[in-house]
């Protein structure tokens, strides 16, 4: 990629003083949706020493909604399981609309892909951790994630298949 697309670069984007001046702004974050459930409940309740497995997964969307403004979406989805038998399965949909000015498409696109996830991650994990243990599960924490490092994985990954 080249570039760093982390806070402290984006900050040092915000402020140059260019006649194309750069600039992401953020409009609003919300919760697009949410969902859990526990259909072995409340006997997963009742089991001694269980040693679950939970799987994460992580999907980033965005749309274009104005000349330079971008829906862009983080869902996690987390299950837990044991043997045969689900524990729960929890979604978090965490969204925010960015304004980006002055950027080139290459530019938008890594935004979308780096930026604007690690700026809803932190969002998603507390929604995703909440709703967990208000399922009556130990809460969910889920570590720091590096968007960048996924996205130029993703990245290098396409250039070999091409």
């Amino acid at each position: 990629m080249g570039k760093s697309f982390s806070p402290n670069y984006i900050g040092a984007i915000m402020t140059e003083t260019t006649q194309d001046q750069k600039t992401v702004a953020i409009q609003t974050i919300y919760v697009k949706d949410v969902s859990f459930e526990a259909p072995n409940s409340p006997g997963v309740f009742m089991e001694e020493n269980i040693q679950p497995e939970t799987k994460i997964n992580l999907s980033n969307t965005h749309n274009k909604i104005g000349e330079n403004s971008y829906d862009v979406s983080l869902t996690i989805k987390a299950e837990a399981s044991y043997g045969e038998k689900t524990m729960f399965i929890a979604e978090v949909e965490q969204s925010g609309v960015f304004v980006m000015n002055g950027y080139d498409d290459e530019e938008i696109k890594d935004l979308i892909a780096v930026y604007c996830p690690s700026t809803l991650f932190p969002y998603a994990r507390e929604m995703l951790s909440s709703v967990v243990a208000k399922g009556g599960f130990p809460a969910l924490n889920l570590q720091p994630i590096s968007f960048e490092a996924l996205y130029t994985q993703a990245k290098e990954e396409q250039q070999i298949q091409n």
